[in-house]
């Protein structure tokens, strides 16, 4: 028959999975014991994006996250909290920075095939992690680049100082998490959260940001590090909030333009 399209890890009350069909095709969604999961979340975590938010094509996704909260529940009850500033959108099959280039499947880049607000981590140099999320689109997934810290600095400055050299500058609010892996070691973001759904996840999810974000407030340029991807290079699928000293890098250029 039709193949299922791949889920993603879910714990307590989403913990199992099982098709629900639509025609031929057969989409993997939750299957919940008791309560349902939604409601529960919105009971107790009343700000919380849910599996609607996330069902959105890449650059939809990517442009819609700026100004949304990420929260990160340490394991000793601490929150963290920042506010996204900047993502990139990856959009697979003909993009040629995109893991998924040409439907490029592997163990490492499955949650890019799983269902939208699947986790995507990855490490890069053999040292750092990178936090992303799946959209609607085949192999598609936003890239979480900045974060505004909101709450838990002190928290977060303790969690970079433990990948820094003894003896450096302390980290100003504004350096804690404007980088991706800045972000993944100041929220302790690991591999573990790989396959994960972001509505489900105990540890980590999202929650509406306390005020929308215009248009005319969104930048959108070319991605960073991409050097390789030929034409793909200057490709304006990076967003982020215009005059937010968060963001990793200001392309003065893109905000002439958008004056």
């Amino acid at each position: 028959g039709a193949a299922a399209e791949l889920q993603p890890r879910v714990h307590g009350a989403a913990a199992e999975l099982q098709p629900r069909v639509h025609g031929a095709a057969a989409e993997l969604q939750p299957r919940v014991h008791g309560a349902a999961a939604e409601p529960r979340h919105q009971d107790h975590q009343p700000r919380r994006l849910l599996w609607d938010f996330f069902r959105r094509p890449c650059v939809a996704l990517a442009r819609e996250c700026l100004g949304q909260v990420m929260v990160r529940r340490l394991a000793d009850g601490t929150e963290v909290r920042g506010r996204i500033v900047e993502t990139e959108a990856y959009l697979g099959g003909e993009d040629c920075a995109s893991h998924s280039r040409g439907g490029r499947r592997s163990l490492r880049n499955a949650a890019m095939f799983m269902s939208p607000g699947t986790l995507y981590v990855y490490q890069i140099y053999g040292l750092y992690f990178c936090l992303n999320l799946s959209s609607e689109g085949d192999g598609a997934a936003v890239l979480v680049r900045s974060l505004e810290p909101l709450q838990g600095l002190d928290t977060m400055r303790g969690l970079r100082s433990k990948r820094r050299k003894a003896g450096g500058k302390p980290l100003k609010d504004h350096q804690l998490c404007n980088g991706p892996s800045k972000l993944c070691q100041a929220l302790d973001i690991t591999k573990s959260f790989d396959q994960e759904h972001l509505a489900a996840a105990t540890d980590l999810w999202m929650e509406r940001g306390p005020q929308a974000i215009a248009g005319t407030e969104i930048i959108s340029s070319s991605r960073i590090g991409i050097g390789y991807a030929g034409e793909w290079v200057s490709k304006p699928l990076r967003f982020y909030i215009k005059n937010n000293k968060c963001v990793s890098v200001i392309d003065r250029k893109a905000e002439a333009m958008n004056d």
